[in-house]
């Protein structure tokens, strides 16, 4: 693991002083093209005015541009770090750090790129949209975490960072703002005090992270570009996946004249929640006859395979068909007093062998209590953001363990755990002990619905949920969506996402929505939209595991909606090799028609 980048702290009042004696510049000549002599100082600033960014800042300094030269893919470029200042001047209060990556022959087009996890690191700019010609630009969402692998690149993965909570545990040290000279692709630093958690008790960080910082790092993204090529952007796009998935439709909603269009995978729709729900797991398991164990995930997935793999019509290890089985196993659905878990139950609801392993393990009552509950819609005490009602939790899965869904071991406040058993800790964990308890040394299975924490629950919803379905304002101005989720995913909430998804519908209307929009499922992948069939298909037998097939070009489809308007398919072939298989739009799937199973003209989209 690289060392922490060192970070330094501005003064406030210097960079007040600084953003007082900006000007504006000349814009570089060349019409879209520019060279090393261009990415200067003089040309770009050392500051930003306040009034130039739509939400509240404290300041906005520049450090000096960097020149990345021959021999960088797709052609030379600019890049310039800068940090936006907080108004609030408490020692949790931090800056949001941002980049933008300025191409010596640019499109006329920019890109701002999404983060990962809880944020805190820039993501990477030099990716394919640069190679394009594209400006793209990102921020660090304003707060700084240290620890994760190529700082500058941001987290690997989604919602995740490989390292898991153990990147949020840095030791306590100052709040940092790049100074002139440092931050991603600059200097590598030599370790340094690494940032402290307390940012998740402070509001306007909270906020930032929300959504206060996308509209912050785009307004002075457009600053920089019309001061290098003397115009703004004939489009702008935001990309991104998980937590920069509900960037993406974050900024459609609230900040819908900015944008032209958004690709969204895999968004964690409702962020607050969805920190909360690993808790709120963890406390249904709280009696020790209502833990799930990982001897059982065999059997779980054995059993959600017999009943759902052949709803599409074929009986191949893939569970197409997702509404239907979500339907089956969540069980506010349908008939009351169902039990989908019944053909599992042990006899006498004694379980013979606890360690068993295979398929044909059985559950108890209290086990499928809380089988039950994670496949469930988990009902609110009292509505949250935009009148949402409930959270969707997870989809029958064939990785019930994902994530940290089922755990191995006890933890303080439940039965049974050891007196010195650590406290339950995920990647999502700061945003209730922080967050919400406002106490990072909190329990958070000392949380409670409906009680003293209530009011914050409704509070934080407003500040960090992507879940308002009125998008008519991006609609109406002309902008384009393209959304796609995974129903294997642990990490985010497939069945949170499929929620948006009929709320949007209901909302706007199917003719509407497919006008502008398209709302994508990819059955049985993951977090990264990848997965594969199971090795055991409905009927017991085994089968070789292929994957499924998953490439597709969204950002490509965006584009080409957005400029030239032609829409995508309402379903989209996607490729394994030699394999394919429609990606349909939601509420629809493949169903299995005939032909040969590996070939997308064997399906249709049904519903």
């Amino acid at each position: 693991m690289k060392q922490a980048r060192v970070w330094m702290v501005l003064s406030i009042g210097a960079a007040v002083l600084l953003s007082t004696r900006s000007t504006v510049m000349q814009a570089a000549p060349g019409a879209g093209t520019i060279a090393e002599a261009d990415c200067t100082g003089a040309q770009l600033g050392s500051s930003i005015p306040v009034s130039a960014l739509g939400e509240p800042v404290g300041a906005v300094t520049l450090s000096e541009p960097r020149w990345n030269g021959a021999g960088k893919a797709g052609g030379p470029y600019c890049t310039v770090n800068g940090s936006i200042l907080p108004v609030d001047k408490a020692t949790t209060a931090r800056p949001i750090n941002f980049s933008i990556a300025l191409p010596s022959n640019w499109n006329g087009r920019s890109v701002q790129l999404g983060g990962g996890g809880m944020n805190g690191t820039i993501p990477g700019l030099a990716g394919s949209q640069l190679s394009q010609g594209y400006v793209t630009y990102g921020s660090d969402s304003g707060h700084q975490i240290g620890g994760f692998p190529g700082a500058a690149g941001g987290p690997p993965g989604g919602f995740a960072a490989k390292g898991g909570p153990a990147a949020f545990g840095a030791a306590k040290g100052a709040p940092g703002a790049f100074a002139k000279g440092s931050g991603p692709g600059v200097a590598k630093g030599s370790g340094g005090p690494a940032p402290s958690d307390d940012w998740a008790l402070n509001d306007e960080a909270i906020k930032n992270l929300g959504y206060m910082q996308m509209k912050k790092t785009h307004d002075a993204a457009m600053v920089l570009i019309q001061r290098m090529y003397g115009e703004r952007p004939k489009y702008n796009y935001y990309v991104g996946s998980s937590q920069g998935g509900r960037e993406a439709l974050t900024v459609a909603q609230r900040y819908p004249a900015d944008y032209d269009g958004v690709a969204a995978n895999v968004p964690i729709v409702n962020f607050s929640t969805l920190m909360l729900a690993p808790e709120l797991i963890r406390m249904q398991e709280k009696p020790a006859a209502n833990w799930v164990t990982l001897a059982k995930v065999n059997a779980i997935r054995g059993e959600v395979m017999r009943q759902c793999d052949k709803l599409d019509g074929l009986v191949d290890g893939i569970m197409n068909n997702y509404m239907a089985c979500r339907a089956i196993f969540d069980v506010h659905q349908g008939a009351k007093n169902r039990h989908p878990w019944a053909a599992k139950r042990c006899p006498n609801n004694v379980d013979p062998n606890p360690a068993d392993t295979s398929a044909n393990a059985c559950l108890t009552d209290g086990q499928i209590s809380t089988l039950e509950f994670v496949y469930t819609r988990y009902p609110f005490a009292a509505p949250l953001a935009n009148n949402v009602k409930s959270f969707g939790m997870w989809l029958p899965n064939t990785d019930p363990s994902g994530s940290g869904l089922i755990m191995g071991s006890r933890f303080r406040g439940q039965e049974g755990a050891a007196a010195d058993a650590p406290m339950h800790s995920h990647l999502g964990a700061l945003g209730v002990t922080g967050f919400l308890m406002k106490d990072l040394s909190a329990n958070p299975l000392d949380y409670a619905e409906g009680g003293k924490f209530a009011a914050r629950r409704a509070e934080l919803s407003q500040w960090l949920d992507g879940t308002n379905p009125d998008l008519s304002a991006f609609q109406k101005r002309g902008g384009k969506m393209i959304v796609a989720i995974g129903t294997n995913d642990t990490l985010a909430s497939p069945g949170a996402q499929l929620d948006y998804y009929q709320s949007v519908l209901d909302k706007m209307g199917r003719s509407k929505v497919d006008g502008f929009a398209r709302l994508y499922v990819l059955p049985q992948t993951g977090h990264g939209l990848s997965g594969s069939n199971y090795a055991t298909d409905g009927d017991g037998k085994q089968i070789e595991s292929k994957p499924i097939p998953n490439t597709w070009d969204r950002f490509a489809l965006l584009v080409d909606w957005v400029e030239n308007g032609k829409a995508p398919g309402k379903s989209i072939k996607v490729i394994a090799g030699q394999r394919s298989l429609p990606m349909c739009s939601y509420p629809e799937y493949p169903k299995y028609s005939k032909g040969p199973a590996q070939a997308a003209e064997s399906y249709t989209c049904s519903a």
